[in-house]
């Protein structure tokens, strides 16, 4: 266990001097800023105002940011060190495969769900400061939602970064992986299917395979309880799952999915680079 910690500790440590972490972090501050800025928290949509108003917007634009930082960034974990040389060192050390990856895992975590997080429980802050009302639940159930989404990337970069034999090809295969999600999110895929006479039951079953689908939905109902905006998908999901119960998915099944890939990633890793 003191070998995990140590090896998170050295890799927060080394992302915190990375220019990339300072980016993501002014990112992700500066849209909470700029969404006090221009007064969200004082527009009213479908009965929504104030923080519920902000938090309903910036988890839509986190969504859209969080999974390729997460990937592009996460993707150098093993493909960099490889590149490095860094295992031949490894093998030297009194560190165990299992310490160093799992612990350069959670050293990753901490680095990109943080700034998160703060951005959000800044703004929590300062409406506390100015009055405004915090609908608790939502902000509770909104950080549970970003945990997963940040489990769910990081272990499909890990995954990523185990099989590729450069920090190229990772990068390169990361982004081909977020791209496949967005065009799968726009249910460009799902139209043609449909097109295809597929019933919607399947239709909808392959669209929550996507877990940016199912972040985006989550999301919604939050806002839209009824899922009016996804027209007859809707029907498909409250009568499968029931709102309470696809909110209770939405946490478990990214979670799964991430902490499934990081798990098939290590026995990659270790089978592949240090017999």
């Amino acid at each position: 266990m003191k070998q995990l910690w140590l090896t998170a500790q050295l890799d927060i440590v080394e992302s915190l001097r990375a220019r990339w972490f300072q980016i993501y972090t002014l990112v992700f501050g500066g849209i909470v800023a700029l969404l006090f800025v221009f007064g969200l928290t004082e527009s009213r949509v479908l009965g929504f105002i104030g923080l519920s108003r902000l938090l309903v917007t910036y988890i839509q634009l986190t969504m859209a940011i969080l999974p390729i930082f997460v990937l592009i960034t996460t993707v150098r974990s093993v493909a960099g060190d490889r590149e490095a040389g860094v295992f031949e060192y490894l093998l030297s050390l009194p560190v165990s495969l299992a310490a160093w990856f799992w612990g350069k895992i959670l050293g990753r975590y901490i680095v990109v769900f943080a700034p998160v997080f703060l951005a959000m429980a800044g703004a929590v802050g300062w409406a506390t400061i100015q009055g405004i009302e915090v609908p608790w639940g939502m902000f509770g159930y909104y950080t549970a939602l970003l945990a997963t989404m940040a489990i769910c990337f990081l272990g499909i970069g890990m995954l990523i970064s185990s099989v590729a034999r450069s920090t190229d090809l990772a990068q390169g295969a990361a982004f081909m992986v977020w791209l496949f999600l967005l065009l799968f999110l726009d249910l460009i895929l799902l139209g043609v299917m449909i097109q295809g006479k597929v019933s919607p039951e399947v239709a909808v079953g392959l669209a929550l395979v996507n877990p940016l689908q199912v972040f985006r939905t989550a999301a919604l109902a939050l806002f839209d309880p009824q899922l009016i905006v996804l027209g007859p998908s809707a029907y498909v999901i409250l009568d499968t799952f029931g709102v309470a119960g696809y909110q209770i998915f939405a946490l478990a099944y990214p979670a799964t999915l991430g902490l499934l890939s990081a798990t098939i990633g290590y026995f990659l890793f270790r089978r592949g680079d240090l017999p």
